[in-house]
């Protein structure tokens, strides 16, 4: 089957290499050089990889037959696929291919049921998984372990455990007041706490003129 791995960014310098958005987990085995890939639009391709390094933390490759800026500008926007096997995992038991993902049943830790998941968003820093929700709608839940703590191939379903607000905004009231309410007795504490001290202090003060009464209002204070 095919997977997008990539995305043809702007065109780099003047001998034809470009920027490319990575879409793959393993893009030293999807984008290596010799790599034949396939395009949309697919009048574009097979693109053959020449040459691949990182730059400035982005991917830059060279494609065979094109050796110019103007060449590159022209593959812009252009996204990049390969054929894998269907049968075939990530190395990393963590890692999944999208079509791995897609259509599994998304439930919550209390079994609560959620929807489906229809596409995972590949973003800069984080993969998301779209989700239409079985009520109408839909949901994007960041694919990270604290929220999504089970992935079962087998049994077709993903277990999330989501944060206040990620799927019902009265959660997210209800943890919103809870915070403001720990937040009030924090602060009510901080001024008991103040109130205390000072009154310890004006014990002491008064007391020091009295050598009996010292001793029992530092003792006290040492204690607090």
């Amino acid at each position: 089957m095919q997977l997008v791995v990539g995305r043809i960014g702007r065109a780099h310098g003047i001998k034809g290499e470009v920027s490319v958005e990575v879409r793959t987990d393993e893009p030293e085995l999807r984008l290596a050089p010799g790599a034949v890939l396939a395009t949309d639009p697919a009048a574009t391709g097979p693109l053959t990889i020449a040459t691949g390094r990182v730059h400035s933390g982005r991917l830059m490759l060279r494609f065979e037959g094109v050796s110019d800026r103007n060449g590159a500008e022209a593959l812009r926007g252009t996204m990049l696929i390969a054929e894998v096997d269907p049968e075939q995992t990530p190395e990393d038991p963590e890692e999944f291919y999208d079509h791995q993902l897609i259509d599994l049943d998304v439930v919550t830790v209390d079994g609560r049921e959620v929807g489906r998941i229809t596409e995972v968003s590949h973003l800069p820093y984080q993969d998301l998984l779209v989700v239409a929700r079985t009520g109408g709608g839909e949901v994007l839940v960041p694919f990270v372990m604290e929220i999504v703590p089970e992935i079962d191939l087998d049994a077709q379903r993903a277990v999330i455990d989501p944060p206040p607000g990620l799927l019902d905004e009265a959660d997210a009231q209800v943890a919103s007041a809870q915070a403001d309410a720990d937040a009030d007795a924090d602060a009510d504490a901080e001024v008991e706490a103040g109130e205390g001290a000072g009154a310890g202090a004006e014990n002491a003060a008064r007391d020091e003129g009295d050598a009996s009464g010292a001793g029992d209002a530092r003792r006290e204070s040492d204690g607090a």
